[in-house]
């Protein structure tokens, strides 16, 4: 099979033993260098993609997009939702009422976030159902005062299904003995497990009915309703301009960028800064090649002399040696891909085995959103760093290449 000289005797180069051995071993160290860097880049894009991809499924599943609320309790909820349900970019519309308390059992106590719902509607504008561990959101029964909470507030508190809590609302009742805060008996119907110790430990679900009797709302009145949209990036715009169709002085919007936005930025800054770091790493093992072409130059001086008085051409003499850095590189970057995407594919569960073995959480839902690693191999990122290291390895064959070209015959046979 026909292939240009320069082609042949730079891939000669690289299979051939050298008599300097430590250059040998200086052209493995390379190439090993940026396998490494390139398998670290994508195992760490791919937990950043993990991260950015829980936040949005996992925590912005159960955070609404968006609701639309109103000083007052809204009285017929349903001809609000069908106005709203007209914008093509509105998906589900659920009703909604909150209050924040404390529950309270047997000397324990947990702040928690109350969601009246309707559990028929909920569905559709929650993941919720997904993530239930006992009982089922059906159980949400009006007149029942059934509550369903986080596996990590019900193990605080110490409470299973059946048990009674005792919810503290953040108001008193004034009577003839004197003020007393208002409370209320709930029993437990189910718990969740969702994977966000914010979720997990301080959002508890109960009826939307009830809810509304611990107000003291007439029968009905809802305190606003929750949107899903097809984009969640629209939310803030789309549901503000709902708010301003609605009413400006009756109704008012608010959007998950209140709530959770710093972290899904946060996310995406980590992720752009830390790619740039570990591309610098990539650079530190993609110009090891230089130094390894240097010494090849060196090496190979008689050999380069030789091919000139053969009639080869300085173009020639450094395309030679441009192959060989690159055929380095391109070894070097298909070994840390295979190996980084097998990485990235089982770095889930090769931390799950680690923790369960050493009994240690690496990820505390005290700390972080999630409690464990997630990782999400994309594509793109896969060509992105390979494009990078390849890119970088070509460019550190320049020099020590046209080093090369530059020697000349006489001056390098000299003394052999």
């Amino acid at each position: 099979m026909f292939r240009p000289l320069f082609v042949f005797i730079g891939a000669r180069y690289t299979r051939a033993k050298r008599r300097n051995h430590f250059v040998s071993f200086i052209s493995l160290t390379s190439m090993i260098g940026l396998a490494l860097g390139v398998i670290v880049m994508i195992v760490v894009l791919s937990v950043m993609n993990g991260f950015d991809h829980e936040m949005r499924t996992r925590v912005l599943g159960m955070v609404p997009h968006a609701t639309i609320e109103s000083p007052q309790p809204i009285d017929d909820w349903s001809v609000l939702a069908q106005k709203v349900r007209q914008n093509p970019q509105v998906l589900a519309v659920a009703p909604f009422t909150q209050m924040q308390g404390l529950l309270t059992n047997d000397g324990k106590v947990q702040k928690i976030l109350l969601n009246g719902i309707d559990p028929a509607q909920e569905r559709n504008v929650s993941i919720i159902d997904s993530f239930v561990k006992q009982g089922k959101l059906d159980d949400l029964k009006p007149g029942d005062f059934g509550i369903m909470i986080g596996d990590k507030a019900a193990t605080k508190l110490g409470v299973g299904l059946g048990d009674k809590v005792t919810f503290v609302a953040p108001e008193v009742t004034v009577t003839p003995a004197g003020m007393f805060p208002r409370m209320k008996r709930f029993t437990v119907v189910g718990t969740f497990h969702v994977g966000a110790g914010e979720i997990d430990g301080y959002v508890g679900l109960t009826n939307l009915e009830d809810m509304g009797r611990l107000h003291r709302w007439k029968p009905g009145q809802v305190q606003g309703i929750r949107l899903k949209f097809a984009d969640l990036f629209q939310a803030p715009r789309i549901a503000w301009q709902l708010a301003q169709q609605l009413g400006e002085h009756e109704y008012y919007a608010r959007d998950w960028t209140r709530s959770h936005g710093n972290l899904y930025q946060a996310i995406g800054m980590e992720k752009s800064m830390i790619g740039l770091l570990l591309l610098l790493i990539v650079a530190v093992a993609a110009f090891n090649i230089i130094s390894t072409l240097v010494m090849v130059v060196n090496d190979k001086r008689g050999d380069i002399a030789i091919l000139r008085t053969l009639g080869s051409t300085p173009g020639q003499i450094m395309r030679i040696f441009m192959v060989q850095g690159t055929v380095i590189g391109v070894v070097g970057t298909a070994i840390g891909a295979g190996l980084g995407m097998l990485a990235a594919l089982n770095v889930s569960a090769a931390i799950a085995l680690l923790e369960r073995l050493i009994g240690h959480k690496f990820l505390s839902s005290d700390v972080y959103f999630i409690d464990y690693l997630p990782s999400q191999l994309q594509a793109h990122d896969v060509y992105m760093v390979c494009g990078a290291a390849l890119l970088l390895s070509f460019l550190a064959t320049l020099y020590p290449a046209w080093r090369a070209a530059r020697t000349q015959p006489a001056e390098a046979l000299r003394y052999e």
